[in-house]
């Protein structure tokens, strides 16, 4: 308990010159924390008194995001606000819904945000002194997806990065945590100079285990012409000679004529209309369980899934008209290979008439229309392919892939992609030999 406070106290006197003072305001909600918390700061006290620096501590029972957006709004009714010279952090994980209190709280301030972790960064932020510094432990999901766009671009503008610290497990170093999502450490300084590189470092997480340590061009990390504001973080030659081949891609989806779209079916919202097997008018219903190698593997009548729709009236605006379509998985297992999962979906290997994709499964499609199957089996391969797995994890940090990651992922061309599909059978074809069609098709 204040363990990351006691940490900074300690590096503060370690320097050459110590500061002359150093003042903690620490917020903790859980009464039976704030002894330990004390006894902490205690020591804290007594280290500094040795090095003749003046220590003092303010342990606030209060939420931050309340009391944050308070000195945050700094009108009559608002405490003085306090600005601080440096912010350690651990934030709390979880959503923020738009209904919530909290929430209007952020949206008076303008730190909005839909998660607990980037609603304390954003209110931190606001808070800091130019040349403040911030140092946060936070899961990495907030690099890519629309949901954090505006916190990135916030974080950005105020923001200089220096250092990235990335764990290799998910649970060596948060293993009492039950921590899903992959963690890192951010440090940054608030209009700070841009810096020309950004240091990199990465550890397996667990006690003893080693540091390694990469200097990179900060355009690498983030590029300023990135509408999207993604922060990758290549970890090695590896990831940056995918990264290099990926965007030096010509195509995206949008040039290709495709666009990508979510499943529109979300089963509790129609379960009357869901059935287990199929019949007289019903629609197949794809889930990520029928996902097998290159094609489409329904109906999976031991599945626990229903693998039909009834096709009516009440459920004709979750269908997709009969054609061929690529299918991606929204999440992936964490014990699962590739971070993109792609399958293929063919009226010949499902059912005529209108398919019914459920909400977690994204369909590549072409203006509402099923593609030409060469140029689906072209993008089966590349979007299974080990390069763009390598790319993809730089700057994704969680299971979940999202349409809006797929629409700004460069694409190989329409003939390349063609050429691609038509070296493919209807076998799945191992990963050794997608990759190496990748190389092949790409090299030209």
């Amino acid at each position: 308990m204040g363990i990351l406070s006691a940490a900074f106290v300690r590096r503060q006197l370690m320097r050459d010159t110590p500061p002359e003072r150093i003042d903690v305001s620490a917020y903790e909600l859980d009464k039976t924390l704030i002894p330990g918390l004390e006894k902490t700061f205690e020591a804290c006290r007594a280290a500094c008194e040795e090095m003749d620096v003046e220590f003092s501590a303010i342990v606030r029972n209060a939420d931050f995001i309340g009391e944050g957006a308070e000195m945050l709004r700094n009108d009559l009714f608002s405490t003085t606000q306090q600005t601080f010279d440096a912010a350690i952090v651990n934030p709390p994980y979880g959503k923020l819904s738009t209904t919530s209190a909290a929430y209007r709280l952020l949206c008076g301030v303008k730190a909005e945000t839909t998660n607990l972790y980037t609603a304390f960064l954003n209110l931190i932020i606001g808070l800091l002194k130019s040349g403040g510094e911030l140092v946060a432990i936070t899961p990495r999901s907030f690099c890519n997806g629309p949901y954090f766009r505006l916190f990135r671009q916030n974080l950005l503008r105020q923001m200089s990065f220096r250092d990235i610290h990335i764990f290799d497990s998910r649970s060596a170093a948060f293993k009492h945590d039950k921590v899903l999502q992959e963690n890192i450490i951010l440090h940054a300084v608030k209009h700070g100079k841009a810096t020309r590189t950004i240091r990199i470092s990465r550890s397996g997480g667990a006690e003893g285990d080693g540091v390694r340590t990469r200097v990179l061009p900060t355009n690498e990390i983030a590029s300023p012409n990135d509408a999207e504001a993604f922060i990758h973080i290549p970890t090695s030659e590896r990831h940056l000679a995918a990264r290099e081949q990926v965007c030096g891609l010509d195509a995206t989806l949008a040039t290709l004529g495709l666009t990508v779209s979510t499943g529109r079916v979300v089963d509790f919202r129609a379960r009357d209309h869901l059935r287990q097997k199929p019949g007289n008018n019903t629609a197949p219903l794809i889930y990520p369980c029928h996902f097998q190698g290159l094609f489409v593997n329904w109906p999976k009548l031991d599945a626990r899934k229903p693998n039909a729709i009834e096709n009516n009236s009440h459920t004709a605006n979750l269908l997709v008209p009969a054609g061929v379509y690529v299918l991606t998985k929204r999440f992936t297992s964490k014990e699962e290979r590739r971070r993109i999962v792609a399958c293929i979906y063919t009226p010949d290997r499902g059912a005529p008439g209108p398919v019914g994709f459920e909400n977690h499964v994204n369909y590549v499609h072409a203006n509402g229309r099923g593609l030409d199957l060469v140029l689906a089996k072209g993008l089966w391969a590349f979007l299974n392919s080990s390069v763009l797995d390598l790319y993809f994890r730089q700057f994704n940090g969680h299971t979940q892939v999202n349409a809006t990651d797929l629409r700004n992922v460069h694409f190989p061309t329409a003939a390349q992609l063609g050429s691609m599909g038509t070296r493919i059978g209807d076998e799945p074809l191992p990963q050794d030999a997608i990759d190496e069609l990748i190389r092949e098709e790409l090299k030209a």
